[in-house]
């Protein structure tokens, strides 16, 4: 029996769209045991008799975003999110951690509760997203750390060919370098000396390559420290959803558009599906911890949560932790 501990108070919809999409998993996987960790009177009554192989945890406090990460972590002993930590780390059975809260809290937690896999310097956070060809993308960081140095880079680079390697079975995925050129004399000092690591790292490293190359197609894996990837993270959502809402008015302004908008029906709702990569794929696993932690946006819905519970059995199913200590001993010989 699989054990995911699911913090039911974190996000902006919990706990019902929380506890319901774990509940989604837990009918779907009957070999999955679902830890949920909150204020227990109340997740009792939107359960109801659904108990079976839940366990609820009560944790009446509740970590905000309005908090300080850190004194959160370590003041608010009885929230959710703590609670839910201290379970993944005292119990060896418990093979995840699943919160749609605060990324500082959830980033903090995970580095105060867990620790780190010996060797990486820094967990990072790999979000998935979509490109203009078949394939998907993953950016590392995507904002866990913001200052970095080349070291950190290349450890992000080693754990994002490991995750795309598992998420995609693809033995060999593209690594590229996040730059403001594709010559390898590009780029601030931090970029320059990444670089050369990732030369001579065990991967598939592509070379340079510039932001508007982020969804191409052409790139598996994009590393580039915490602020760059998030800028770049928050500045293509805003472009999809700019593009989105721009070919949405402009159909409804003509009426020829609408018609033949009901004709491209099926076309709109195939593109909705695949920008909407959170169904597929869940949250964002912070890679680089000792176990499995998962960060979903806060304004996840129920089968969102049910993504990323699904998405921590198979990163546990195929060791992710194990491959990216492989990726380590490697970089060592």
């Amino acid at each position: 029996m699989k054990k995911i501990v699911v913090d039911a108070y974190g996000g902006d919809n919990a706990p019902i769209e929380i506890i319901e999409g774990a509940l989604l998993a837990r009918d779907k996987h009957k070999d999955l045991e679902i830890i949920l960790c909150g204020k227990e009177e109340e997740m009792k009554q939107i359960i109801g008799s659904r108990m079976e192989r839940i366990t609820l945890v009560d944790a009446q406090e509740v970590i905000t975003n309005d908090d300080m990460p850190t004194i959160a972590i370590r003041n608010k002993k009885n929230s959710s999110l703590v609670k839910a930590y201290d379970l993944l780390k005292e119990n060896e059975d418990i093979i995840g951690l699943v919160s749609a809260g605060s990324t500082g809290a959830v980033l903090a937690g995970a580095i105060m509760k867990i620790g780190r896999i010996k060797g990486i310097s820094r967990p990072a956070l790999a979000p998935i997203l979509p490109t203009k060809k078949e394939s998907d993308v993953i950016i590392i960081d995507s904002g866990a750390n913001i200052d970095c140095k080349p070291i950190n880079l290349l450890h992000f680079a080693l754990m994002g060919s490991a995750y795309y390697s598992i998420v995609y079975n693809c033995p060999s995925p593209r690594v590229a370098l996040l730059n403001n050129g594709v010559e390898e004399e590009k780029g601030n000092e931090l970029a320059k000396e990444a670089h050369a690591l990732l030369k001579s790292a065990p991967i598939n490293f592509i070379g340079n390559k510039e932001g508007r190359d982020f969804m191409s197609g052409d790139v598996d894996v994009m590393v580039a420290d915490g602020f760059a990837g998030n800028a770049l993270l928050k500045g293509t959502e805003g472009a999809v959803i700019a593009v989105m809402s721009l070919l949405k008015k402009s159909i409804k302004s003509h009426f020829l558009s609408m018609i033949g908008a009901l004709f491209m029906k099926k076309t709109f709702k195939d593109i909705k599906n695949r920008v909407d990569i959170l169904n597929k794929h869940g949250g964002s696993p912070l890679l680089g911890c000792k176990k499995l932690v998962v960060k979903n946006h806060g304004s996840c819905k129920r089968n969102n949560i049910l993504s990323s519970i699904e998405q921590t059995l198979l990163l546990d199913e195929n060791n992710l932790v194990g491959k990216i200590e492989d990726a380590l001993e490697k970089l060592k010989a």
